[in-house]
C-alpha cells in the first residue's frame, strides 16, 4: 500500500521556493474560536520551521503575485475553485486535506444508505465507497431525512441499542444512545429536520466501554510518518465528556511500516481497517488528497457481547492529536536515524489545570466560549529545547 502520495506532482512552472506558512479559516462557523486560532499560529511556526521557511500568519488574500503559500487551514477544503485559486495543488501546500465535495470530510460517508436507490443522498454521493469499506467500520446507515433515520434505527435495535450522531458535531458531543423505538421516534423527531436533510444523520451500533484508537499518517518536509494511539476522554468546563487527548506510537514510514511492527492482533485489525478507509475514500472520491489524516477506530463489544472494530469517522485537518503528531515530526527531522517516537497530547479544561515541566504548551488561557483550557504535548523521556 502506497504512502499519502496522493497529488499530482506541482508542475516545474508552478511557483516553488522558499514560501511562506500561513493560517486559513476556512468557514468562520467552524473550528475558528479564539482557542482554535492561536493553536493554530501556535502549530504553523513550528511548521514553518520543520520546512525552513517563515510563518507571516494569517492568510492575506492579496499577497504579492507569484507569491507561494504553505497553508494551515481551520478545515478540510472542500471548493474546488478556492483550491485552484490558493495555489494548492498537493499534499507539500498544507497541513490538511482537500475533497471534492463537503460532506466527503464528515463521519456520513462511513455506512450506507438505507433504501438503496431511492434514498436521499447529496450531489457526488457514492454508491461504491460502502462496499469498498466493507466490515472496516461498525454496522449502521447514514440517513438523508427524518423518515429514513426512523426506519434505519428501528432496523438497527434488534441487534442492540443504536448511538445517533450528529454529523456537524465534533470531540464526542452532539450523540445519543436510544434503545428503543419510542425513545428513537423521540430523539429524531425533537432534531432539527432540515439540519438532517443538509448535513445527514447517522445511525450506529453502539458499543459498551469501548477503546478509540488514532491511526493516523502526516507528511511534512519530505518526512512520511505513521501512527497509532489511544484517545483519552476529559470533562469540559460544563461537565461533558469529550476528547481530552491521546497518546501516539510513531513510525518513519507509510501504513505498511507501521503494520509490520504490530503484535498485537486487535491493534493490528484497527490499523488494517484505516488503511481500506483510507484506500476506499481515494478510489470512490477522485480529488481527494491529504498531507494529515487521522481515522478514530472503536473497539468493545455491542449489547449481546459480540466484539466489533470499526473506523467512526476521519479527520483531514489539524486535529486534537496534532501537537503530537508534529512534536513526533520535529524529533524525526532532528535524527535521521530515529524510527520510532513517542508523544502524548493533553486538553485539560478547568482553571488549575497543572501543566508538566518541560511540556510544549499549545494553548493556555480562557477562551470566551468554553472557558479556562490548556493544551501541551510530551514527549517521554525525551529532552528537546523549547518550541516557539
Amino acid at each position: 500500500m502506497e504512502a499519502l502520495s496522493l497529488a499530482e506532482p506541482r508542475p516545474a512552472d508552478a511557483a516553488a521556493g522558499p514560501c511562506g506558512v500561513v493560517t486559513l479559516d476556512v468557514d468562520s462557523r467552524g473550528y475558528c474560536s479564539e482557542h482554535e486560532h492561536a493553536t493554530r499560529a501556535h502549530y504553523g511556526q513550528r511548521l514553518a520551521a520543520l520546512i525552513g521557511c517563515a510563518f507571516e500568519g494569517e492568510y492575506a488574500a492579496a499577497a504579492p503575485p507569484g507569491s507561494r503559500h504553505y497553508f494551515v487551514p481551520s478545515d478540510t477544503l472542500s471548493d474546488p475553485a478556492r483550491v485552484r485559486a490558493l495555489g494548492i495543488l498537493g499534499v507539500d501546500d498544507l497541513f490538511g486535506g482537500v475533497v471534492p465535495y463537503a460532506f466527503v470530510a464528515t463521519k456520513v460517508i462511513s455506512h450506507p444508505l438505507i433504501g438503496g436507490g431511492d434514498a436521499a443522498r447529496p450531489q457526488g454521493w457514492s454508491t461504491r465507497f460502502a462496499g469498498e469499506v466493507g466490515d472496516a467500520t461498525l454496522p449502521g446507515f447514514s440517513c438523508f431525512g427524518a423518515d429514513e433515520a426512523m426506519r434505519a434505527g428501528r432496523a438497527m435495535l434488534g441487534a442492540g441499542a443504536v448511538r445517533l450522531k450528529r454529523v456537524t458535531a465534533t470531540g464526542g458531543r452532539g450523540q445519543i444512545v436510544v434503545d428503543s423505538a419510542q425513545a428513537l421516534d423521540n430523539c429524531i423527531g425533537a432534531m432539527d429536520q432540515a439540519d438532517i436533510g443538509r448535513h445527514g444523520l447517522v445511525l450506529e451500533a453502539n458499543l459498551q466501554d469501548p477503546i478509540t484508537w488514532s491511526v493516523g499518517q502526516v507528511l511534512v518536509a519530505g518526512m512520511v510518518v505513521s501512527y497509532y494511539g489511544v484517545q483519552r476522554t476529559t470533562s469540559d468546563n460544563a461537565g461533558e465528556e469529550v476528547y481530552g487527548g491521546s497518546d501516539l506510537v510513531m513510525r518513519r514510514g507509510d501504513f505498511d511500516a507501521l503494520i509490520a511492527g504490530i503484535v498485537s492482533p486487535s491493534l493490528r485489525r484497527a490499523v488494517e481497517q484505516a488503511r481500506r478507509y483510507h484506500c476506499a475514500v481515494i478510489d470512490c472520491y477522485p480529488g481527494f488528497f491529504a498531507s494529515r489524516v487521522n481515522y478514530d477506530v472503536a473497539q468493545g463489544a455491542d449489547r449481546s457481547g459480540q466484539w466489533r472494530s470499526g473506523v467512526l469517522e476521519q479527520s483531514w485537518r489539524v486535529g486534537g492529536a496534532t501537537g503530537a503528531e508534529i512534536a513526533g515530526l520535529e524529533v524525526f527531522r532532528a535524527d535521521p536515524g530515529r524510527h520510532e517516537v513517542r508523544a502524548s497530547c493533553f486538553e485539560v479544561y478547568g482553571a488549575s489545570a497543572p501543566v508538566p515541566a518541560g511540556a510544549i504548551v499549545a494553548y493556555q488561557g480562557t477562551d470566551s466560549r468554553i472557558g479556562p483550557l490548556v493544551k501541551y504535548t510530551t514527549l517521554p523521556g525525551e529532552h528537546h529545547a523549547d518550541a516557539p
